[in-house]
């Protein structure tokens, strides 16, 4: 069995690098909280199962989520994996792990389990919703509406969650708590407009169409850098009122490279990815900007 920490290695490229930067116990929750929508994302992305089985194991996940028990989780952890959930090795070490995060996020504090368990199960019904749509092998958005409830369901919830548990134990943010909720879901919506752009071939391959048909690339592109903005005034709020500066860096980093990700799409297309000395060289820059008390963004 692997660690919290080896799952998260095997199966995030940016949160890897950005949950270490966070302060405990906002670290810990924050680290299986993303290990739970990992598992609900594995389902939904399980292209070569009909889209009946895929909600089936949503519902099963969202069942362990409410009512937990060791022997059910182990049984369908090993269901799931027989079944070829995925062929990515990180992501198949993760589902075989299943009991493992489940019982180390139910030993979180009450206060962390409630808001994650939440906005989890929230995340995992609208992606059953989305996947229940899928005919012929094909699920394609209709318009800009559809599009933004979509992110809304796999990246705004998230947003929502990650605030949540930042607010969670520190009084001194309680003034600007709406101020952060009213912007949260943009924040998710934002990287994941960029993930979308940036995906969008792949994506198509295995039949997913998440750029409406009929909305133009320019203008997902634009919806995208205003909410590249939100986020960024999310960000400078949790400077301006002294956040611990893990929150901050945690923050600002995923902002940051989705900026210079959205400029290299825009420039080269669909698969263009920020590269490793970039992502080193934007990670060195924000810690000089924090040790200065410049903004982060």
């Amino acid at each position: 069995m692997s660690s919290l920490e080896d799952l998260l290695e095997k199966t995030s490229r940016t949160f890897a690098l950005s949950i270490p930067v966070l302060p405990e116990p906002t670290r810990r929750e924050v680290m299986i909280a993303y290990l739970l929508f990992r598992i609900a994302d594995t389902f939904e992305d399980a292209s070569h199962w009909d889209p009946a089985r895929r909600t089936a194991a949503l519902g099963e996940f969202r069942m362990l989520l409410r009512d937990y028990s060791r022997p059910n989780a182990e049984r369908l952890s090993a269901e799931w994996v027989a079944a070829g959930i995925t062929p990515h090795a990180g992501y198949r070490e993760l589902m075989c792990d299943v009991p493992y995060v489940l019982e180390s996020f139910f030993a979180l504090s009450p206060d962390a389990v409630e808001p994650v368990r939440g906005h989890v199960e929230r995340s995992a019904e609208g992606m059953a919703e989305y996947v229940g749509r899928t005919e012929g092998g094909n699920l394609v958005l209709k318009d800009v509406a559809d599009l933004k409830s979509y992110c809304y369901f796999v990246a705004g919830i998230v947003g929502e969650m990650l605030t949540e548990l930042f607010l969670l134990g520190r009084p001194d943010l309680a003034g600007i708590a709406p101020f952060l909720r009213e912007r949260a879901a943009s924040f998710g919506e934002a990287l994941q407009l960029v993930n979308i752009l940036k995906d969008s071939a792949g994506d198509a391959a295995e039949g997913r169409t998440y750029l409406p048909p009929a909305v133009s690339r320019s203008e997902v592109f634009a919806l995208a850098r205003r909410d590249l903005e939100t986020a960024g005034e999310y960000i400078g709020a949790l400077q301006a009122n002294r956040a611990p500066r893990g929150l901050v860096e945690f923050t600002a980093l995923p902002v940051l490279l989705a900026r210079a990700s959205l400029d290299r799409i825009e420039k080269h297309g669909p698969g263009s990815k920020v590269s490793r000395p970039e992502v080193f060289l934007l990670t060195q820059r924000l810690k000089r900007s924090l040790d200065r008390d410049e903004p982060a963004v």
